[in-house]
């Protein structure tokens, strides 16, 4: 049986809420993008389960592992731990109809942890094998929080324009060259993409993916993207982003609206898994600070809810982020050009239907303003950040 290696070091305990608990009536799932710490969190588990048992589908020892090899798979755990022992099963998807082992091992009453990297997979297997047996968790790379703690930073707009360039993949903050997140960025498209669905080029998925990336918090119909990119059809544009979406890569906010059709129909917009991967596979005529910024404000926003929207009225306002209790409006530097304009987006966002208070994040400004009747906090990103 393959044997856990060691964390990277230095280690940053990773930050889920709500956390997550083995327990044996449910599997402890936890989906995120390759390379983003879903191991390392796995490692920190172990140390708390105490006795337990790692494997690895990735290991070249179980290549090929299938439905034939779970009885023998269930055996060497039960020879090598005992019945109170954890199971760990790293990367699980790899091998082909891996929920049936999920749901053997369950069923003895095993304590069990599987990590994955394909949001759509894990979901709809885990959903048809095991309805309401399991319990997942959404790994992200590292916050701004865990930034400071791994690079030993200090809060402040230095350390966060630093974040807004470097991201959070601790494999990149380890050896500091963009050679490694643009082998990541290949590595995801050709394994997690092509390799997982089939396909036999992958041209158009990696210009795709390319062109989201240079295109962050743009609202984009699949035919603008199918005509830009030169694909052949809608049906297939449709098919590689939500691909991509799947492997984390990405993650579309849609457009608010009153009613599920119209926001439904509505062009989203896509923002970046991390800051890092898409300064590092794109081509910028000169520093996008701004992009850059809303980037990171809406992987932050994320991690805290899924039910993230933007909302406006063309060519009148716009307010970037909509959540249960914030309208967000993402801003560089507020200045007298462009107050009215930004603070006009909260406003309105504000006075969508529930209650919401009004956030500015800028760089690095503070402030309390009141907008046509509205109050609005205006906060440095690396204060929100590392506050909430």
């Amino acid at each position: 049986m393959p044997v856990l290696p060691a964390p990277p070091e230095p280690e940053v305990p990773r930050a889920l809420s709500p956390a997550p608990a083995l327990r044996p009536s449910h599997a402890t799932v936890l989906t995120g993008v390759r390379r983003c710490g879903k191991s390392t969190l796995q490692a920190q588990l172990m140390r708390q389960a105490g006795a337990a048992v790692y494997a690895s589908f990735e290991d070249t020892r179980l290549f090929g592992l299938g439905p034939d090899d779970f009885p023998a798979f269930i055996d060497v755990v039960r020879d090598v731990a005992e019945p109170g022992a954890a199971v760990f099963l790293d990367e699980v998807q790899e091998a082909p109809d891996w929920q049936r082992l999920v749901r053997a091992l369950l069923d003895e009453g095993r304590r069990l942890c599987v990590t994955g990297s394909n949001a759509s997979l894990l979901g709809r297997e885990l959903g048809a094998r095991l309805t309401g047996r399991h319990l997942s968790f959404e790994v992200f790379p590292f916050s701004y929080v865990e930034y400071l703690a791994y690079t030993s930073q200090a809060r402040g707009a230095s350390s966060l324009r630093a974040f807004l360039d470097d991201g959070g993949f601790p494999v990149f903050l380890s050896l500091g060259q963009d050679v490694v997140l643009q082998t990541l960025l290949r590595d995801i498209v050709q394994r997690d993409v092509a390799a997982r669905h089939g396909l036999r080029e992958t041209r158009h998925v990696m210009n795709l993916a390319l062109f989201l990336l240079a295109n962050t918090g743009q609202a984009l119909s699949l035919q603008t993207l199918t005509k830009a990119l030169a694909v052949p059809t809608v049906g297939q544009t449709s098919r590689y982003v939500e691909h991509l979406i799947d492997a984390y890569l990405f993650f579309a906010v849609p457009r608010y609206a009153s009613s599920v059709k119209r926001r439904v129909v509505a062009p989203p917009k896509y923002y970046a898994i991390d800051n890092g991967l898409r300064r590092a596979n794109s081509v910028q005529a000169q520093p996008d600070v701004g992009h850059r910024l809303e980037n990171a404000v809406a992987l932050h926003v994320r991690r805290r809810t899924p039910d993230v929207s933007f909302a406006g009225e063309r060519g009148v306002w716009e307010c970037d982020f909509i959540t249960p209790d914030a309208a967000i409006q993402v801003c560089a530097e507020l200045t007298p050009a462009n107050r009215r304009r930004e603070l006009r987006g909260v406003v309105e966002g504000t006075r969508l239907r529930g209650r919401r208070r009004g956030l500015v994040i800028t760089l690095d400004q503070s402030d309390r303003l009141v907008e046509d009747g509205v109050a609005i906090d205006v906060v440095p990103a690396w204060r929100w950040m590392s506050s909430e």
